[in-house]
Parts: structure tokens; sequence; C-alpha cells
């Protein structure tokens, strides 16, 4: 799951990148800059320094870094920057999710689009948030490729990271996402990542007659406390469940799609397969 990740509809503001942007504002008017010749100093959109001002988009280290020099802040910005806490780097809508995904005991993730954005290497990454619509900046498609790649650093986490199971719709490997190239070094990644000791990778044929996952993604977590929760993303719109219930409903749907797809065996040699015929 997180796949896209995209703020849903108007961008919420987190109040710290509130409060920065409103020092850069103050800043920029003080040093005697506008919006535009601000930005074209820096060679960014004057978008970008609009966005940042009004708290909509991170003001990133190294533009912090170029601001103090050119405003001649003394490091003010920079220092803020460091100090905004990890979690409040990404949307807010899902910042509990990731939150909570780091620290994870287990992960159990459906999907039938796209790869899931742990297991997307950087290029097929790139691509699918080119598939946006509206389309978004480079610049922002930049930041959430790089936020993306930093969320996958908890396949490196000690002791150990958390054992994990992903399903994935055998249609995902046949959408040439990025061109065939793109596609190929993705199968590739996911043909490595399915030899982890503590991930299991199965993919589900199309041919299957019978589909426990019809509803669409989920991805099943547990925590540290051994609470059982539940995150589910669709189109401008994610909910992350905690209600015993309706999580234990789920589960029971992950177990089925699990027996219904092939095994991690049978789904290296579908992979297999699909790398001798590129």
């Amino acid at each position: 799951m997180g796949n896209v990740m995209q703020p849903a509809n108007k961008p919420k503001k987190n109040p710290s990148w509130h409060v920065i942007g409103a020092m850069l504002g103050h800043f920029r008017r003080g040093a005697g800059y506008t919006q535009f010749s601000l930005a074209e100093r820096l060679c960014v959109h004057e978008e970008t320094i609009a966005s940042i001002e009004q708290g909509r988009r991170p003001l990133k280290g190294d533009l912090a870094d170029h601001l103090d020099q050119l405003l001649e802040t003394k490091g003010a910005l920079g220092v803020a920057v460091t100090q905004i806490p990890e979690k409040e780097r990404y949307p807010l809508f899902a910042q509990d999710f990731m939150e909570l995904e780091q620290k994870a005991l287990t992960l159990l993730s459906y999907e039938n689009h796209v790869v899931p954005g742990l297991l997307q290497t950087e290029q097929y990454a790139q691509e699918v948030f080119a598939c946006l619509y509206p389309p978004i900046s480079e610049e922002q498609v930049e930041e959430w490729v790089s936020l993306r790649i930093d969320r996958q650093n908890i396949f490196a986490r000690k002791p150990w990271p958390p054992m994990m199971n992903y399903l994935l719709e055998e249609s995902i490997l046949h959408r040439p996402i990025g061109g065939r190239e793109v596609l190929s070094q993705q199968i590739r990644h996911l043909r490595r990542c399915s030899e982890l000791p503590f991930l299991g990778l199965q993919i589900m044929p199309t041919n299957r007659k019978r589909h426990a996952g019809l509803s669409g993604p989920m991805v099943l977590l547990e925590t540290p406390d051994h609470d059982q929760l539940a995150y589910i993303e669709g189109q401008l719109v994610s909910f992350l469940h905690d209600d015993p219930d309706q999580v234990s409903t789920l589960q029971q749907k992950y177990g089925m799609l699990r027996s219904q797809a092939l095994t991690p065996e049978e789904s290296m040699g579908l992979l297999d397969d699909l790398l001798g015929d590129s």
C-alpha cells in the first residue's frame, strides 16, 4: 500500500511547515525579494516558493541552506528544518500509517494495480507518480520519490525487519509503467526481494475463477504492542482501521487470498519466466 500517497483534495498544512513558511516569507520580504525574483535567483518555480511559504510544501534541507546564504539569515531556516519531527515530513493523511509501518512486527499487503511502495524501484516509483492526474510538478515527483525510497530503509531495520507478505495481481507484472525496461528492472527487483528470509511474495494469477479481494487493496499491520490494524487507500481517501471487527474481516479476506494465490515458490517461477521473456 502507499503506492501513490498523494494528498487528498486540498492538502492540509503541517503546523511546523506553516511556521517555517512564514519565516521564509518574513526573511524574503526583509531582503527585498518578491516570490518571483527569489525563485528566479534560485532557479526554481515561483509556485515552489509560494507553496513553501503557505506551508503546503516541505522546505528541503539543501534549499534551506541556499536560502540562508542568499537571505543572510545565519542558518535559521536550516536549523528549523532539522527540528521538524520525522513524521511531519509526509502528507498528514498518511503520517499515522507510515509511522506505524516503520515499527511494525508484521506487514501483510495485497495490491491490484501497481507494485507496493516498499517494493518499488526508484525509477518505477518516478513513473507511478508521473501517472498522477492532474499532473504534479517535477519537483513534487522528486520529493515524493525521495520520501518513498527513505521508507524502504525498513528493510535494514535492526535487529530485524518486520515479517512481510505481499500479494500482487499478475496483471501488475504485465503493465509496462514507464516502458518495458522499467518494468523488467522492477520484476528483477521483485525476484531479489522474494529471496529475503523475512519476506513472502505471492502472485495472484489472472485466470483464477474465485477471488476474495475484489473490493480492493489493503495492508494489515501488527504493532509492537500486538494491536492489529488495517490500512485501506483509494481514490482521494485513506483509512486506518483499528476496530477489531473490521480488521478481523480483512484478515479473513487476506487469508483466503493467500490460499487462492500461487505459492511463494510458484511465484518465483513465474517471475523467472517473465524475466526469461524480457
